[in-house]
């Protein structure tokens, strides 16, 4: 039996895993590994510390589907929306622009919960903390070893996150790239932001009507959610939460500052657009070094095979294009090599 790592408990490494294990189902062994404390990655969901208010999406906010992908990515989208993970967004979004055709959805229970569910469905033994420092090719397997200490031997091995962090491996991954992978992987530009998400008490009533908003003329705030409005799940008995976005240019002048000095900056602007705003129980900051993928490796399948034998794969957002399908196209790429090798 092959012993397959994912490095990554994101959308692109959870969808890998589930794959995998209903194409090979039990010819391999399948383990996640991820530094994080939870899975998600940048689909992340947070929980407040009273159990009175909502949980709020951190990362990514609701899905977009175009006309084509929800063609070609049907049988996910039907999957999802039918166990329940997904449902249509009816929400109100200001400032929302369209193509025609698109389908907005978004997740009841948050948008860690689509990890959740592939990772479930993959069987994979699943570990948190684990953080990848180095790959070293040791004959026909990989030996991967960790940030905390020791190592284990793996058949093949899936790196799904952020090209930098790739990039900064000990071992033997930066001898097996060839000088054009090396540019490639070079040129990669990601965005940068960060994230309050604001918990309030269950009898807080907000003064505005949207779900969210798109904001357009403050240097500091691009967007608002009204988080459980998003979600229809404002209810008696459990307090509301809200999230913001910084913009991309804010984040770039900040991303070398301490969260905990720049989450006044980003309270201090939003009580200017949102005077009324009551206070809130608690807040969390998140910032997002790798926010969204700006530009990403050119004319790629939505993966880059480094080495054939033993198997060494890189995947997801920075490889095609930077959203859920975007994802899902990397994750049926790396799994024909995953199934070619294996």
């Amino acid at each position: 039996m092959s012993r397959v790592l994912i490095v990554g408990a994101g959308l692109t490494g959870s969808l890998c895993a589930c794959l995998l294990r209903r194409e090979l189902q039990n010819k391999v062994q399948i383990v996640v590994w991820d530094k994080a404390r939870g899975s998600g990655g940048r689909m992340s969901t947070t929980r407040p510390s009273d159990p009175s208010a909502h949980f709020a999406d951190l990362g990514a906010q609701y899905i977009t589907a175009t006309t084509a992908y929800a063609k070609s990515h049907h049988s996910l989208y039907s999957e999802l929306l039918s166990a329940g993970v997904l449902k249509p967004l009816n929400a109100q979004i200001e400032g929302l622009k369209h193509k025609d055709g698109s389908k907005d959805y978004m997740t009841p229970l948050g948008m860690s919960s689509i990890v959740k569910h592939f990772l479930s469905e993959s069987g994979a033994d699943l570990f948190f903390e684990c953080h990848v420092t180095g790959l070293y090719r040791r004959g026909a397997s990989w030996e991967v070893q960790r940030k905390a200490g020791g190592s284990e031997m793996f058949d093949a091995v899936v790196l799904t996150m952020p090209v930098p962090q790739i990039l900064q491996l000990e071992g033997d991954v930066g001898q097996m790239l060839s000088v054009q992978q090396k540019q490639q992987l070079d040129g990669v530009v990601y965005s940068s932001r960060f994230a309050v998400a604001l918990f309030f008490p269950p009898d807080t009533v907000f003064s505005f009507s949207w779900a969210a908003r798109y904001v357009t003329d403050n240097t500091c705030i691009c967007y608002i959610a009204a988080d459980s409005r998003k979600r229809n799940a404002d209810a008696p008995g459990c307090g509301p939460s809200l999230v913001v976005h910084t913009s991309v240019p804010f984040g770039l002048e900040h991303l070398e500052k301490d969260k905990e000095d720049v989450q006044p900056i980003i309270l201090q602007e939003l009580q200017k657009l949102l005077p009324d705003l009551p206070q809130p129980i608690s807040i969390k900051c998140q910032k997002w070094r790798y926010s969204q993928v700006l530009t990403s490796v050119p004319d790629c399948p939505g993966h880059m095979t480094v080495l054939d034998r033993p198997l060494l794969v890189c995947a997801g957002d920075a490889f095609v294009h930077s959203n859920f399908d975007g994802c899902v196209e990397s994750a049926l790429s790396t799994l024909s090599v995953l199934k070619a090798s294996l």
